[in-house]
């Protein structure tokens, strides 16, 4: 268990240990964690003055997929900035929690970034889905943020049921995803997957920040969405 100082506000992040997504025809390519969608949010949170955890299936390093280093990350001194921020925090990204050992009660904010990766792990990962049961009954901050909501897969209850179903949320859509040059070799589609285990699915404009709350569920729609979305989690913090 991961103790923390409850003098200062803390955030858990979990992250995707993947580094290759499965495809239809049964070959791989390499994915991991959106660096924005990391890299920003983590800023935000430090600015704020957040002590930050970071928790992965097996305390497995995270691999920044390298995709979202290259155009499809932004502008130039964009991803310059967002690769400078991850490197400024190596050490900690090299240095895991094992996600067994947390306990997400220890934390005023659970924040799940995405990437591809989700979607290869923690759409099955136990530990996971237990600890994404227990922080939505637990009425404090749960953000997940593009593909991460895939993560919602494994929130089984004992009774069978998904703890997320009836839950308004937002997540990568249908149209961004096919926008990924690879999108038609993906084994399945976030959007329609989360609508089968009966979320109450909203989405904005492709590729706009968009978000959803719905009481301690904090959702965003994509990178794009990746400042708003921290931001939101941090002002009503501060204000409660």
């Amino acid at each position: 268990m991961v103790a923390q100082d409850t003098a200062q506000r803390s955030v858990l992040f979990v992250a995707s240990a993947a580094d290759k997504l499965t495809l239809k025809d049964g070959s791989t390519r390499p994915t991991g964690v959106w660096a924005e969608e990391l890299a920003v949010p983590h800023r935000v949170f430090r600015d704020a003055g957040f002590d930050i955890t970071i928790a992965t299936p097996g305390g497995v390093a995270p691999t920044i997929d390298q995709f979202s280093l290259s155009m499809a990350g932004g502008l130039p001194g964009k991803r310059a900035k967002i690769r400078s921020y991850l490197d400024s925090i190596a050490e900690q990204l090299d240095n895991p929690v094992p996600l067994s050992e947390v306990d997400q009660a220890d934390f005023d904010v659970v924040f799940y970034p995405g990437g591809h990766g989700p979607m290869e792990d923690l759409a099955e990962d136990l530990d996971s889905g237990q600890l994404l049961v227990k922080r939505l009954a637990s009425g404090k901050p749960l953000g997940m943020l593009c593909h991460a909501p895939a993560a919602m897969l494994s929130a089984k209850t004992p009774h069978g049921s998904n703890a997320f179903a009836g839950r308004k949320i937002t997540a990568l859509s249908n149209k961004e995803e096919l926008l990924n040059p690879f999108s038609l070799k993906l084994i399945w589609f976030l959007e329609d997957r989360l609508k089968q285990i009966g979320v109450s699915y909203q989405a904005g404009f492709p590729l706009r920040p968009h978000i959803v709350v719905d009481g301690n569920l904090y959702t965003g729609q994509n990178p794009q969405s990746s400042e708003r979305l921290a931001r939101a989690i941090v002002a009503d913090l501060a204000s409660s």
